[in-house]
């Protein structure tokens, strides 16, 4: 089995910035995608920045030039890095991997963290 822990997130002014960390462990053979999705109550979860084992990003184009998505392989961690934050950027974020196990493949979720943004 496959957790995820996520730290970093909190309560910052609007033009701030956060980074949010989230660290994979269990028996894992190797992870392929990590990402970061973030949902708001009443809407859908929505991809906000995924990284590949080989370093391809991809980002929501709500925070293109404004976040930036990196990860340590040797750690599996995974980070995001948040600056000129907005309040519409408040949300609970999400850790997302997927990758192999010595049991198959999984794909695990973190427990969320909160993103608050004040005006």
């Amino acid at each position: 089995q496959v957790q995820l822990v996520e730290s970093g997130g909190g309560l910052v002014q609007a033009g701030g910035s956060l980074r949010l960390s989230c660290a994979a462990s269990g028996s894992i053979l190797s992870i392929n995608a990590m990402g970061w999705y973030r949902q708001v109550p009443g809407k859908q979860r929505e991809l906000v920045a995924a990284i590949t084992s080989g370093g391809s990003t991809n980002y929501a184009d709500s925070v293109k030039g404004r976040f930036t998505i990196s990860r340590d392989n040797a750690k599996n961690t995974v980070y995001l890095r948040m600056n000129s934050l907005r309040p519409e950027d408040t949300a609970v974020y999400y850790c997302n991997t997927v990758g192999f196990t010595p049991a198959g493949d999984f794909g695990s979720w973190g427990q969320g963290t909160q993103v608050t943004v004040s005006s």
